[in-house]
């Protein structure tokens, strides 16, 4: 994975990776079945909001997507880490996983913020414009 990868395809990749994991781990059964089905409906999700914000019908509704594919990432970090400590999956299993889960979060916090910092400069803007009109 390069550190410049369009977040949509970065997103798509550990949706691939989270599905042969949960693959993996429905193969055991058992409590490993259980959690795979946790991890894979927030791994998965990540992307598939991505890629709805990109048809997203405003800036408000985009950043609405985006955050719901952050909360995603915060979810599957989540399971990721109660795999690990229950001792389901050895550390090592999901080390890169987790770590490029990390950086998915990190891009994510910094979109969300950009949007939102757009938002009130906007919000700004128009409050100032109608204060001139009157």
């Amino acid at each position: 994975m390069t550190d410049n990868q369009p977040i949509q395809e970065r997103t798509l990749n550990f949706a691939v990776r989270v599905v042969k994991l949960c693959q993996f781990l429905d193969s055991s059964g058992g409590i490993a079945k259980i959690l795979a089905s946790q991890l894979i409906r927030s791994g998965t999700s990540i992307g598939a909001n991505v890629r709805e914000a990109q048809s997203a019908q405003s800036d408000k509704d985009f950043l609405h997507k985006m955050e719901i594919s952050l909360k995603e990432a915060r979810e599957s970090e989540y399971w990721l880490i109660v795999l690990v400590e229950s001792g389901v999956i050895p550390p090592e299993k999901v080390t890169s996983l987790r770590a490029e889960n990390d950086i998915i979060i990190k891009i994510l916090v910094s979109i969300t913020k950009t949007i939102k910092e757009k938002l009130r400069t906007l919000n700004s803007e128009l409050r100032t414009a109608k204060t001139r009109k009157k």
